[in-house]
């Protein structure tokens, strides 16, 4: 359901976005500085969700999200597209991912919640697992971008946690659903080689 729901609409989303990238390329900023910036508002994000205001750290981490799609936008219309700029907002979004979900785990450890904070470990885990997963792939020489929770999908689960007041059981979905995305990739790369090993 996720997967259909950002064939529906991200190409929409992206023309929306069209005005603001060719302002910002008219104004020659680049796609690092929006990375960046999109990193600058994760954290602050991060920073809300472990003060327990959820909702506003939802809100910040949409405008966030927005900027993870703005900077792609932005390199390919700006002529600006770089192997780096691509390992650059790859590392980024680790980073800002990584800073999210610790925020979860110490809101879920103020609560005296022990097990959800385990769960978001292994959501952690599985988030991280997913993006190697498709590096080593395409290290390989095998295109991976296969399998359900993408950053877009995970992204998409955690705020609805946050603005529905159901972290605990998006956490689960996390959790559970990266380690299967996991799963997925580790099948295709094993068909696509051959099921060489």
């Amino acid at each position: 359901m996720l997967v259909s729901l950002r064939e529906r609409f991200e190409a929409p989303l992206r023309h929306g976005l069209e005005p603001l990238v060719e302002w910002l390329a008219e104004r020659q900023v680049t796609p690092n500085q929006v990375t960046a910036a999109a990193l600058a508002l994760s954290l602050l994000a991060a920073l809300c969700i472990g003060a327990g205001w959820l909702r506003l750290g939802a809100v910040v981490l949409i405008v966030a999200g927005l900027g993870d799609l703005v900077d792609g936008m932005l390199a390919r219309a700006s002529g600006q597209a770089s192997r780096f700029g691509a390992f650059f907002d790859s590392t980024l979004d680790r980073l800002s991912e990584g800073a999210v979900l610790a925020a979860v785990a110490s809101r879920f450890a103020s609560d005296g919640r022990p097990l959800l904070v385990a769960l978001v470990v292994v959501a952690l885990l599985g988030s991280l697992l997913v993006s190697y997963t498709r590096a080593r792939a395409e290290a390989l020489g095998v295109e991976c971008a296969v399998g359900l929770m993408s950053r877009a999908e995970r992204m998409v689960l955690l705020i609805a946690g946050l603005l529905l007041g159901l972290l605990g059981p998006a956490i689960l979905l996390l959790a559970v659903l990266t380690l299967y995305t996991v799963g997925q990739r580790m099948q295709h790369v094993r068909e696509a080689l051959g099921g060489d090993g």
